[in-house]
């Protein structure tokens, strides 16, 4: 099997993230006019996306080539280290997309991280996650959820603090907690499927944990009101970052105590017990009419995890 950090797709970043450098104003200085920096654009959360010799990676670029939009933009937020080269993250959202009509016209786009991490190598993956997740905050966290006045970044992105003398709130980027589990009962599982999932499309029920709620309680929770399966032992597989906007989700095995289903009616159109045999199939690709999650989802890992025993 896998470990948790090769198969889940946003997982592994090869960056150390170095959270002692986030308040050496000097260095950070330094480091975004150093000739070995980097520096990765977002458009509209979207990364900049480069293709190099048949291969797309992420469009990390060095300091100067896009100088003139850094200065207009936020302040970049420093992401981490990488062989000691600093490597940072920076919004253009404010103005046209760059790369159509602008100084990275040409050398390569804009593109929504669902579509690009099909192809990306892993560690890109990562770094681009972490990116789009931390600036995705900053922009819905403007403003102090305290008194409401602007806030400013600070601790190189990693904070935002209230511009009103009187509150001076500090602000922390979250994310959210998301219980996501494959129920299963001898030699079968519980898969579902949302109104919104196309034809034939069947995944791991999941759902936020609630405030004073441990992961266990939210997987009993989520399968009852989903599907109304009572559930014992749960055990945890793996987690992945999703920055969708910005989810853990963390992926369970849970042992169902029930077979019986009710579907919410909302969440779920419709929950089946699968046996491995047919999941099995499902996953080669030899039944069209049941589709599986894609190796990106962490729904995928379980199932697959599941089938090989």
């Amino acid at each position: 099997m896998l470990e948790p950090s090769a198969a889940t797709t946003f997982a592994g970043s090869p960056l150390d993230r170095a959270a002692h450098r986030r308040k050496d104003e000097a260095w950070l200085a330094a480091r975004l006019k150093a000739d070995d920096s980097l520096i990765l654009p977002l458009w509209r959360t979207r990364p900049f996306i480069i293709e190099d010799d048949g291969q797309t990676l992420l469009g990390l670029l060095r300091p100067g080539i896009i100088d003139a939009l850094v200065a207009a933009a936020p302040p970049p937020v420093f992401l981490g280290t990488e062989r000691d080269a600093a490597v940072f993250a920076v919004d253009l959202s404010a103005g046209p997309d760059p790369a159509r009509g602008g100084v990275l016209a040409g050398f390569g786009r804009f593109q929504d991280l669902r579509a690009a991490a099909m192809s990306l190598p892993h560690g890109d993956c990562a770094i681009a996650a972490q990116a789009k997740a931390i600036l995705d905050w900053h922009d819905r966290h403007r403003f102090c959820a305290q008194c409401g006045a602007p806030s400013r970044p600070e601790s190189a992105g990693w904070s935002r603090r209230c511009t009103n003398a009187d509150c001076g709130a500090e602000h922390f980027p979250r994310t959210d907690p998301v219980v996501i589990m494959l129920a299963t009962r001898g030699d079968r599982c519980l898969l579902g499927r949302q109104p919104k999932f196309p034809p034939g499309f069947y995944s791991a029920l999941a759902g936020f944990v609630e405030p004073g709620e441990t992961i266990e309680e939210a997987v009993r929770r989520e399968v009852m009101e989903e599907a109304g399966v009572t559930v014992g032992a749960v055990t945890y597989h793996a987690a992945q970052p999703w920055p969708f906007p910005s989810s853990l989700m963390i992926g369970c095995f849970a042992e169902a105590t029930s077979e019986a289903i009710t579907i919410d009616g909302d969440e779920l159109d419709d929950a089946r017990w699968f046996d491995k045999t047919t999941i099995a199939a499902a996953l080669e690709g030899r039944i069209p009419d049941l589709v599986m999650p894609p190796p990106l989802a962490i729904a995928h890992h379980l199932v697959r995890a599941w089938v090989r025993g």
